[in-house]
């Protein structure tokens, strides 16, 4: 597990043990009233700017040799799990505090033909990964049914670009590009809760836009990402922005 994992693993066990000490008799602890916990599947949408401009490049400078080019990215998916920390009811209104951790990737390669060598394939892969801390604020339409009117988190992210590159012969080399540090962003949705065992466990959508950004990645003796594979400056908007995110997820209770 990275330092960066490590550091925020110990903040985020802080936060739980101090709001169960804490919050559990003024407001009622967890999303269901218990403990807690939930587990689900994230997607998210990005505009990596500076990577699909590379990738151009890359494509350009194969354009005789490649029987499958490399695709461009913009779509993550992968999993997130999480801790709702403590909830209140405001006159109705239900409001949530939570943390989370999730983890999402996207990967494409290019297969490259040559004559007198053989086949080559290089593979990219981008890895996001961080803690996230954030509310919901909610109502309640049937006994089994609410709606998260609101939903607002603030994400802290490490990326990861990494290219694999297996080249005739069987030799094979790797390039793990990363953040220096972690980016602060933050997305703002809107979901609904539909109750399967009330009380206990839960199923949750939401949908939303999320708003980050990635200058530049480097490798860890500093070396940057550069621009292109025909250029020696460093690539600028890595990632440019985010996009719509989506999350569905199951919502489990203990009683506390």
């Amino acid at each position: 597990m990275r330092t960066f994992e490590i550091k925020y693993l110990l903040l985020f066990t802080f936060l739980v043990a101090l709001s169960g000490k804490v919050n559990a008799q003024a407001f009622g602890f967890g999303c269901l009233g218990f403990v807690g916990g939930y587990g689900g599947y994230s997607i998210q949408m990005y505009k990596p700017v500076g990577l699909n401009n590379y990738i151009g490049v890359f494509n350009k400078n194969r354009s005789d040799s490649l029987s499958e080019p490399m695709g461009e990215f913009g779509n993550v998916k992968g999993y997130r799990v999480g801790v709702n920390l403590f909830r209140a009811n405001l006159s109705g209104l239900i409001l949530t505090f939570k943390g989370f951790y999730q983890s999402l990737v996207e990967k494409k390669s290019a297969q490259i033909h040559y004559t007198n060598s053989g086949n080559s394939s290089v593979t990219y892969e981008i890895d996001i990964r961080g803690w996230g801390a954030g509310i919901d604020l909610g109502t309640t339409i049937t006994g089994a049914l609410s709606w998260k009117v609101i939903d607002a988190a603030v994400h802290f992210n490490k990326v990861n670009f990494k290219t694999t590159t297996n080249k005739p012969g069987g030799q094979t080399s790797y390039l793990n590009y990363s953040t220096d540090k972690a980016s602060i962003g933050y997305s703002i949705g809107t979901g609904f809760i539909l109750e399967i065992i009330d009380e206990y466990i839960s199923l949750e959508g939401l949908a939303g836009y999320s708003v980050f950004s990635i200058d530049t990645v480097q490798l860890s003796d500093g070396t940057q990402l550069t621009l292109n594979e025909n250029s020696s400056a460093p690539m600028k908007d890595f990632i440019s922005s985010g996009g719509f995110n989506a999350v569905i997820q199951l919502n489990i209770g203990f009683p506390f």
